[in-house]
């Protein structure tokens, strides 16, 4: 076969610069799906919507011009292959997909104005990409096919090449259906040359929902069953989760003694070769506002580790800790604590903040907090509660002799002082300035499980449709969630500030029946996705698109 080069399948991106993604497919036609036919962009076999005009191309000479204002520094390569391989959990392995034969993938570190050149080789059956999610980079290299570029096909590859503008912690993963919830992702950290934090160890801790290889179970196949909706389980006709079911007075998901249910954990009848049954009911957290989530995830990994066999970062008593952590899930919070220490908040979404002690943090899918800890003498329990699901992951944290922690262990911080996003201020150097908006885009989160039919202004993702910004605007965005279930929203290419000075973020959390207005500058020219980071939700419908007009 020959492997396309960068310039063929850059030239067949700029063809399909602007097309946008494909409208999700509905229930019915998602019944007994392959994977492979409903990718992201045109090249999946299906047809795609031509663009409207008056926008800027992903690759057009604005785009450029602001890659070259970041004042691209030295090449930093590195080569991914995204391949099939056999994954150990710690004692328990799966088939999944992977880049290389690690989970997470392996860190990709670089330096604050690096150009990042990474070469991802597609040894997968399935045409796949890689998005930067957090990244301020140049919208050609954002890694959405049908929207930024193509599929990369299967047995071709592409380089991504793009100056790194901001320190922090990110991470990536495809922006191609619902590959997130295999084993494709992995940390990128950039670090600051003028780093103002003093510490003397750094551990990078990821956190997932896993649910591959295990039983014949694959995120395709838990896609399509939760494409199907509820209205064919017996007594749910017509019931609409964003409004016949009153999440605050016990219903949801939560439907215990009606028919055909099973609450608190999987339901309905398992589909041919896709393993159990994966829909979830009765999952409900007060600090989500309820519903909790829709996928019953027979495992919950940190550093893609059991909790039976659980990673162990060895440090010494005293030693100030940086720890990074990343929610990588596809369907999951995680409340994390740190048994017997307390945590002080420095950074989040890889921005500065005002530091603020804590004994517990709340992460959606796709955010990240930096901390710092002083370790004691022992073995601590890093754990992370599957927020509402009634599991936890475990990590270890050894400075001395003592017992590891048992898998079970659950800290008496995770239920101790928790502070959220938006008890956050960002530090004053990362603040943006006062200023009134120049433009307001409102967004309405709407649909529900019961029909599947989660969408941005009740309209399921439609690539023609396009919210237009004009460069050099401030743009406020306010989400308002109609729906009974909570949302970590994200923007691609920008982070956003949270009201009152509050911290510079890309991702999100908008509970059920509250509005969050955010705002950014509107500073890095192109088609940038926004859309919720529950990857089942986005795949979906809960998608659009951010345009700067020409």
């Amino acid at each position: 076969m020959r492997t396309p080069t960068r310039r063929t399948v850059l030239g067949a991106a700029l063809a399909a610069a602007g097309t946008g993604l494909l409208t999700a497919c509905s229930s019915d036609s998602m019944k007994g799906m392959d994977h492979a036919s409903m990718g992201h962009g045109p090249t999946s076999g299906a047809t795609a919507t031509a663009a409207p005009a008056g926008y800027l191309a992903p690759n057009g000479p604005e785009v450029a011009a602001a890659e070259a204002a970041r004042n691209p520094g030295p090449e930093r390569k590195v080569a991914l292959t995204a391949t099939e391989t056999t994954l150990d959990l710690g004692g328990r392995t799966v088939r999944s997909w992977a880049y290389g034969d690690r989970l997470p993938g392996q860190e990709v570190r670089a330096t604050l104005g690096d150009t990042l050149a990474v070469t991802l080789a597609n040894h997968l059956p399935q045409a796949t990409s890689l998005h930067w999610h957090g990244l301020a980079l140049r919208n050609d290299m954002d890694g959405v096919p049908g929207l930024t570029q193509a599929d990369v096909r299967p047995g071709a590859s592409f380089e991504y090449r793009f100056a790194l503008s901001h320190p922090g912690t990110y991470w990536f993963h495809p922006h191609s259906g619902v590959q997130q919830d295999r084993g494709l992702y992995a940390p990128l950290i950039v670090e600051d040359p003028r780093e103002p934090l003093a510490y003397d160890r750094e551990w990078v801790v990821v956190l997932d929902d896993w649910v591959d290889g295990v039983d014949g179970s694959t995120p395709d196949a838990v896609l399509a069953e939760l494409a199907k909706g509820m209205g064919g389980m017996e007594g749910m006709e017509g019931m609409d989760h964003s409004g016949g079911m009153d999440h605050a007075g016990g219903s949801g998901h939560d439907m215990s003694g009606m028919p055909g249910t099973n609450t608190g954990g999987a339901v309905g009848t398992p589909g041919p070769a896709a393993g159990p049954t994966r829909m979830l009911m009765g999952a409900r957290s007060p600090l989500l506002g309820g519903d909790a989530g829709d996928v019953a995830y027979p495992f919950h990994l940190v550093n893609g580790r059991l909790a039976t066999a659980p990673e162990t970062f060895t440090a010494k008593p005293g030693d100030r800790i940086r720890i990074r952590l990343v929610n990588a899930g596809g369907d999951t919070a995680y409340r994390v604590a740190l048994g017997g220490h307390e945590l002080t908040v420095t950074h989040t979404d890889g921005f500065p903040v005002e530091p603020a002690t804590t004994q517990a943090l709340l992460l959606g899918m796709g955010e990240r907090y930096d901390v710092l800890v002083t370790a004691k003498d022992g073995a601590f329990p890093l754990t992370a509660l599957a927020e509402g699901k009634n599991a936890t992951a475990l990590a270890v944290l050894r400075t001395g002799g003592g017992a590891a922690p048992d898998a079970a262990v659950r800290p008496a911080e995770l239920d101790g002082r928790l502070v959220t996003a938006g008890q956050l201020r960002a530090a004053p150097g990362v603040r943006l300035p006062a200023k009134a908006p120049d433009r307001t885009v409102k967004l309405e989160l709407t649909g529900g499980m019961a029909k599947a039919d989660w969408a941005f202004d009740g309209r399921s993702y439609d690539p023609a449709r396009r919210h237009p910004v004009a460069a050099g605007e401030r743009v406020r965005l306010e989400f308002r969630n109609s729906t009974t279930m909570w949302h970590p929203v994200h923007l691609h290419g920008h982070s956003f500030a949270l009201p009152g000075d509050g911290p510079r973020k890309d991702t999100a959390i908008v509970l059920p029946g509250a509005t969050l207005a955010v705002e950014f500058d509107a500073d890095n020219p192109g088609l940038w996705m926004v859309h919720c980071h529950n990857v089942y939700h986005a795949e979906t419908g809960m998608m659009t698109v951010l345009g700067y007009r020409a």
